[in-house]
């Protein structure tokens, strides 16, 4: 693995264990040298990870003692703790930047944020919905002012609302993050700050057809987040705008590791361009296309979503839509912290807009 992709699962690694309370009362994390041996790379690439979470404001080095989880903000009160619910905090590389850069604005502000994102620190997985539910009582019992959640993908419409319900019956005012709690279009009764994701999805779609893709499909996993249903929304406009016919078939849900269904429609009369939900499902698309001897960008065009880090590290450069998360994060905790003060505020929707970053995978460099 390259090294720049290595610090960074280093990092994200390190972060969710922090999230999970792996290192308890004392912070101590391992030294350099057990995290050498532990992840099998150079003491420069473990050093620069620390580097990392040192920067977000998450831990501390001292000299000649080692790294620690830096302390929650002693001296708030109470009254002065908001929180992070991240179910989804693994799932993808934005909500580690959101988080962090939240962490930066709490403490700024003299405010303690109480994370809660990751599962069990002994596993990849994201956060159970019964784990959730524990937090929740948890955060209640601390007595928060206000929590960001992000809502739970999929069908978890449920879950997101016993969720909500427990806070808002509690008067603890929520922002969500990214997503809203049901299907788009619909919008519930709560602020929400992402990205325009309708217009993302126009935008990509318009820059292949001013390529002269005819024939765009979207790729998706099964029970993606309402935040690609209105990708697909847009990218369904700019066809329509430009009067080109969608195809039978053009929304593919499924496996984009799965060699066999994708070979069934990338080859013989294949697509011009696919859109993928996220840069994650545009990468693993680029390896299965490449085993199955598809040409990307010759024979198909491929764009992503996200601008995550290993976006330029993949075999061909994605195209992508870049995630402000720094923006977010800041539009975010103004949001909450408005919500705590004045929680007659009518609901809004603070949806920032996207950005095109062009690379090798949709074939510009062709044209």
């Amino acid at each position: 693995m390259k090294s720049e992709l290595k610090h960074r699962e280093i990092s994200s690694t390190l972060l969710a264990e922090i999230l999970a309370g792996k290192y308890g009362t004392s912070g101590r994390l391992q030294s350099e040298a057990q995290l050498v041996r532990r992840f099998g790379v150079s003491r420069p690439t473990v050093a620069r990870a620390l580097r990392d979470l040192q920067d977000q404001g998450l831990v501390m080095r001292r000299a000649g003692s080692g790294t620690f989880v830096r302390s929650r903000t002693p001296a708030a009160t109470p009254a002065r703790q908001l929180a992070l619910l991240i179910p989804g905090f693994r799932s993808t590389e934005i909500f580690e930047l959101i988080c962090g850069e939240l962490a930066s604005l709490a403490r700024a502000h003299d405010y303690s944020l109480i994370w809660g994102g990751a599962g069990p620190a002994d596993t990849t997985s994201d956060l159970s919905h019964q784990h959730a539910l524990e937090l929740v009582s948890q955060l209640l019992e601390r007595q928060v002012m206000g929590v960001f959640f992000a809502p739970f993908e999929g069908q978890s419409e449920s879950s997101n609302q016993v969720i909500v319900q427990r806070f808002r019956e509690a008067g603890i005012p929520l922002v969500l993050l990214d997503r809203d709690l049901g299907p788009f279009p619909t919008r519930c009764d709560h602020d929400v700050i992402g990205i325009d994701n309708f217009t993302a999805g126009f935008v990509l779609a318009q820059h292949l057809i001013e390529l002269g893709c005819k024939k765009v499909v979207f790729m998706a996993r099964p029970y993606s987040a309402a935040t690609v249903d209105a990708r697909i929304a847009g990218v369904r406009e700019a066809l329509v705008r430009h009067d080109i016919p969608l195809l039978p078939d053009w929304l593919r849900i499924g496996d984009p590791e799965d060699a066999k269904w994708v070979r069934s429609w990338s080859t013989g009369k294949r697509p011009d361009a696919v859109v993928c939900a996220n840069d994650l499902t545009a990468a693993q698309l680029l390896r299965t296309l490449e085993k199955n001897g598809v040409d990307v960008p010759q024979q198909l065009r491929v764009v992503g979503f996200d601008d995550a880090k290993y976006a330029t590290l993949v075999s061909v450069p994605l195209t992508t839509i870049h995630q402000p998360c720094k923006d977010i994060a800041t539009t975010a905790f103004q949001a909450l912290i408005e919500r705590i003060r004045e929680p007659t505020l009518p609901p809004r929707s603070m949806l920032l807009t996207p950005r095109l970053v062009v690379r090798e995978s949709c074939g510009a460099q062709l044209e």
